[in-house]
């Protein structure tokens, strides 16, 4: 037969046509037969017909087959719907339960559980085995201020590694050892801290159960609020507001600005800013480094430095191109920053009195915020990150209607942004951003159209050339996911690479997909929280250039002076480490919040 010849199969008495090499779950999904599944996840292309959940009858087979890795035949007959299929699958998810923690009441998957929809897809009404009691809390690995590893709930689908291994090539998570003892876990079963992981929780956001999810920070917010002596401020990222809608049945993409503002105030937080503000901040500074280095022979091609899981990744795999990394602090901790300086000084209040709490998509933020140079104002700048799920959760805590909030507007001085600060929120949304504003100063004119297209959707490469002025052609690049990254940095590591600037994002679409948003996330979902923020900047802001933000304008001109002057960059820059094989224990103290001796200059000469 033709290997393009198209083949016959029959599922459950219904025919369709497929191609060769489709498999069986493909081939029913067609007909819209609906087969569960575990292992499987179509978003990594991971079929490792591992758990046997998905188990169906062939004819004339012997044994029951895993239809997402068995490819059909021509005129093969299969049935997904006999008792043997029924009670195999049933037996398959006592056994996955039977290994499985009783936890679900207070699993922070609850509700969202694959194993709780497939034990209820199967009609698994009991579990006849007893669950091995020995297993207890020397299993869970909480050393990252991310991300918490339970292996109690490890049903081993490998999804973590798939996607690990493919998507970030970082390969922290392997299975280890053999038979009934093989589990997940980083070599030589290190703590999270100890490795390579550069703390993106992608890893979550493939996790089926509980046994991957973010460090939980809400009790720390809490107590916070509830301090009268503490001023407690918040910033929210801009991939947040086309997101967080979704933690209270609101449809993918739905744009919650208002609502959002509006809840946080019911939660008690003093003042409700915008990390979009910093956002505009960062390309005035970004976009002054850039012009810098061009100008005067800096290292090219400039790389940006908003997402923490890629400068851990470079840190640690490619430490040899640091120096290609802009030293802007990333909007988060550009915020702190000016909160404990600029905004205190305005509004009277002593930073050591003051809280900064982030809601952020992304679990690496948790990270960057505890690293011992983010402490500009002589107190970290940034104190507690929340990811999207947990802002979900403390609402819900709280008893607010979230879907029925009215909405409100962020407070001032830092809650005004421009369009061009909520696209940072989408692959390309940076370098977007950045082109808007330099190609304005360098040649006194707006781009005849704002929408840098080229830099677009989730390609996971994308280049563009743009004549700017007295600049020339400038080029850049733009990719997320380290998978992708490796591609263009091994381009600049053997000297190919002939762009002058390039924007990184750590996870696949941008921050509307990073690990702490919520859960699923799919292709489908990237493009309409996408399509949100891209809604904000063209229809609902009325300015779409960073230099328009009247209030950054005015930043500079009663505090920081100019961009990239002396006060920016001892507020708003930073440094990496070379942290090669070297474990990230040894260059990162965790916890506290008292600046370094080294960094402990008098802030308030400098400032006030």
């Amino acid at each position: 037969m033709d290997s393009n010849e198209m083949l016959n199969v029959t599922i459950d008495n219904q025919s369709v046509q497929v191609e060769p090499g489709t498999t069986i779950l493909q081939a029913a999904k067609k007909l819209g037969i609906r087969i569960p599944t575990l292992c499987a996840y179509q978003e990594l292309d991971h079929f490792p017909g591992a758990c046997r959940v998905c188990v169906t009858e062939v004819d004339g087979m012997r044994s029951l087959v895993a239809s997402c890795v068995y490819p059909v035949a021509n005129n093969m007959v299969v049935r997904t719907n006999t008792e043997r299929v029924r009670t195999a699958r049933r037996m398959v998810v006592e056994l996955l339960l039977s290994n499985h923690p009783t936890e679900c009441n207070h699993c922070v998957r609850n509700g969202n559980c694959d194993l709780q929809k497939v034990a209820e897809i199967t009609g698994v009404r009991e579990v006849r085995f007893p669950y091995p009691e020995y297993q207890r809390e020397s299993m869970i690995d909480m050393s990252s201020p991310s991300i918490v590893r339970d292996s109690r709930k490890c049903i081993q689908c490998h999804r973590c590694v798939a996607v690990c291994d493919k998507v970030q090539t970082v390969n922290v998570l392997t299975p280890s050892w053999r038979g009934s003892e093989v589990k997940v876990a980083p070599a030589f079963n290190l703590p999270l801290l100890e490795t390579n992981c550069i703390a993106c929780g992608q890893c979550i956001m493939v996790c089926p159960v509980g046994a991957l999810y973010e460090k939980d920070d809400v009790d720390k917010v809490w107590k916070a609020l509830e301090d009268p002596t503490k001023h407690v401020v918040v910033q929210e990222a801009p991939a947040i507001r086309a997101a967080l809608g979704e933690e209270f049945g609101m449809p993918p993409g739905s744009l919650v600005t208002g609502k959002m503002i509006a809840a946080l105030r019911r939660l008690g937080f003093d003042k409700v800013f915008d990390t979009n503000f910093a956002a505009d901040l960062t390309i005035m500074e970004e976009g002054t480094e850039l012009l810098h280095r061009v100008k005067t022979g800096g290292a090219l091609p400039m790389i940006t430095s908003c997402s923490p899981g890629w400068i851990k990744f470079c840190e640690h795999f490619y430490p040899d191109l640091l120096d290609h990394i802009s030293t802007c602090k990333s909007p988060q901790q550009m915020f702190g920053a000016m909160a404990k300086t600029y905004y205190a000084r305005t509004a009277g209040v002593d930073p050591k009195d003051m809280v900064v709490v982030s809601i952020m998509p992304c679990t690496a933020k948790k990270f960057e915020a505890q690293r011992p140079e983010m402490c500009a104002s002589g107190y970290r700048d940034v104190d507690y990150v929340l990811t999207t799920r947990e802002l979900g959760r403390m609402i819900k805590e709280a008893g607010i209607d979230f879907v029925n909030l009215p909405d409100e507007t962020f407070d001032a001085p830092m809650g005004e942004y421009t369009g061009a600060a909520t696209i940072f929120g989408a692959t390309g949304g940076v370098m977007e951003a950045a082109l808007r504003t330099v190609y304005a100063v360098v040649t006194g004119e707006n781009l005849q159209s704002l929408d840098v297209t080229p830099v677009r959707g989730l390609d996971g490469v994308k280049e563009a050339a743009l004549e700017v002025g007295e600049l020339g052609k400038v080029k850049v690049a733009v990719a997320h996911g380290m998978a992708n990254a490796r591609k263009i940095l091994d381009r600049i590591r053997s000297g190919e690479a002939d762009w002058a600037f390039i924007e990184f994002m750590t996870c696949p679409g941008g921050c509307i997909a990073g690990g702490g948003e919520p859960i699923p996330t799919t292709n489908e979902i990237r493009t309409l929280r996408s399509q949100a923020l891209y809604e904000d900047d063209s229809e609902v802001q009325e300015h779409r250039q960073s230099h328009e933000n009247a209030s950054i304008r005015k930043a500079y001109e009663t505090f920081l002076g100019q961009p990239n002057g002396e006060l920016s960059h001892r507020l708003l820059h930073t440094h990496y480490t070379k942290r090669g094989t070297e474990l990230p224990h040894k260059d990162v103290k965790l916890g506290g919040t008292e600046m370094p001796e080294h960094h402990a200059e008098n802030l308030e000469q400098r400032v006030h």
